[in-house]
């Protein structure tokens, strides 16, 4: 199982990018595990950055048991220098801030990122609470997962905070589901990758997949929902991620995006 040594945090001074951080702390606790700033523009300030670190540092010390460290990106887009970052840094989890639709943008910077991410993505709501991780709810869809590595990241996060594992299925048609062959298959693999983490798998009907994942979470006391981004499934063509877009625009919980 691939564990988590490096967290990179996209940050641009906003309240949304503060609370990542603010997340990004927390979660790594005393632990081991390095976390990066990447800050993104065309005009970059680097004595500005400079201080900012140095007062961040301040504002952590003691909570982390390795320093944190600073960088900027300004050659090219957004979203391909913190997907480059990640790659430099060699980091294993994205921890991304969002301030959702506010505005009225449908499209915004970390619904780029998570689109186009080749690695974990954690989006942090502007307005989320304290950190907590007691429930998770991964959500999956009709057919048979056929990456069972993509769970790993998952594991190590229910491992690191004890946390169960609550799986969700949203039927948005009428019909019998929760006993095809796909859904034994995936209960097999759900028990075995996931250990004594994995909880249940709750199948739900509402015509608005995304309004059943949010009033499941919510009627659950779920932390965290987690969601393959492509559709990792036997026989089946990959989406392009538009439920995935759309939860994190719409999220008031972190969401957790695999590839």
């Amino acid at each position: 199982m691939k564990t988590i040594s490096t967290i990179l945090v996209p940050y641009d001074y906003s309240p949304s990018a503060e609370r990542a951080l603010g997340y990004a702390v927390e979660f790594v606790a005393s632990e081991e595990i390095k976390i990066n700033l990447i800050y993104v523009s065309e005009k970059a300030n680097k004595d500005k950055m400079r201080v900012t670190y140095d007062n961040l540092c301040e504002k952590y010390e003691g909570k982390l048991k390795v320093p944190m460290m600073w960088s900027l990106g300004w050659d090219g887009s957004v979203t391909d220098i913190i997907i480059e970052a990640r790659q430099d840094k060699k980091a294993d989890l994205i921890i991304m801030g969002t301030s959702g639709t506010a505005g009225g943008k449908e499209i915004t910077q970390t619904s780029k990122l998570v689109k186009n991410a080749n690695c974990p993505v954690l989006v942090i709501p502007e307005d989320s609470t304290t950190m907590k991780l007691k429930n998770i709810s991964l959500v999956l869809g009709k057919n048979e997962i056929d990456r069972p590595n993509s769970l790993n990241t998952l594991l190590s996060i229910s491992q690191r905070f004890d946390a169960k594992v609550h799986v969700l299925t949203v039927q948005n048609t009428p019909g019998t589901f929760g006993y095809s062959k796909s859904d034994q298959s995936n209960e097999n693999m759900l028990m075995y990758h996931l250990e004594n983490f994995y909880s249940e798998h709750t199948f739900i009907e509402n015509p608005d997949i995304i309004e059943g994942i949010f009033s499941y979470a919510n009627n659950h006391d779920i932390d965290m929902i987690v969601i393959l981004r492509r559709n990792h499934a036997k026989n089946a063509t990959p989406s392009e991620g538009l439920l995935t877009e759309e939860l994190v625009l719409r999220t008031k919980i972190p969401v957790l995006t695999i590839e």
